[in-house]
């Protein structure tokens, strides 16, 4: 079944930095991969209206991991729109109590951005069914399953269609070149991630962060 792709790009930190969702159309409805901070869910909801996403026809939310900058709008946006929430379970501390360093090691980064980015006690939630290696989203009108890609976190989940399309949260980023994203937690696990990667077809990479970059360019750069 095709499918069209739809970027929405938020910006953080005061313009600093910028995350990115997705928003998938199909023939069934719409599916998203990650919800941005709460902090401009307006610019969310006008960019979901914008796209003929209405109440009733976003049939699922993904999160490609716990962090607040992904998983700021869930609760809002299951809500109002009656989708069901799905993540990796390992990553399920970071919605229940907003903690990002709840399953890392912590690294420098990730400690000294952490008082900035926890997810507030109104928009902390609990999951509606958890994700792993393998799942297939065929149900919500997407060819498409989820791979299990630890380093970024441990709960780091990507989707990758039929067609060869990755969503890959954050363990690649493309904000200069194609590479492996500025925060990993585990690196030993996020090159274990990489080589999984490698056993697939993949075409095109959609990154959390940075624009959408063609697989070969981050083996080449790699």
């Amino acid at each position: 079944m095709p499918y069209q792709i739809k970027t929405i790009t938020l910006k953080m930190m005061g313009g600093l930095a910028r995350v990115n969702c997705y928003l998938i159309k199909t023939g069934a409805g719409y599916l998203m991969i990650d919800t941005g901070l709460s902090k401009v869910r307006d610019s969310v909801e006008k960019e979901l209206e914008k796209a003929g996403c209405a109440p009733g026809n976003l049939k699922l939310i993904l999160i490609t991991h716990g962090d607040s900058d992904h998983t700021g709008n869930c609760s809002y946006l299951r809500d109002k729109y009656g989708a069901p929430v799905a993540m990796h379970q390992a990553d399920s501390g970071m919605a229940l109590d907003g903690d990002m360093l709840y399953n890392r090691k912590g690294n420098f980064i990730a400690r000294l951005i952490s008082p900035f980015m926890g997810l507030g006690k109104k928009d902390r939630f609990t999951p509606d069914f958890y994700v792993d290696d393998g799942y297939d989203l065929s149900e919500y009108g997407l060819h498409a399953r989820i791979i299990h890609i630890q380093g970024h976190s441990a709960g780091s989940i990507g989707i990758i269609t039929s067609a060869g399309d990755l969503f890959c949260g954050d363990l690649l980023t493309n904000t200069q070149e194609p590479a492996l994203g500025g925060i990993i937690d585990d690196k030993d696990t996020a090159k274990e991630s990489i080589k999984k990667l490698k056993t697939m077809n993949i075409e095109m990479v959609y990154p959390g962060h940075g624009e959408p970059f063609k697989w070969s360019s981050f083996i080449i750069n790699e």
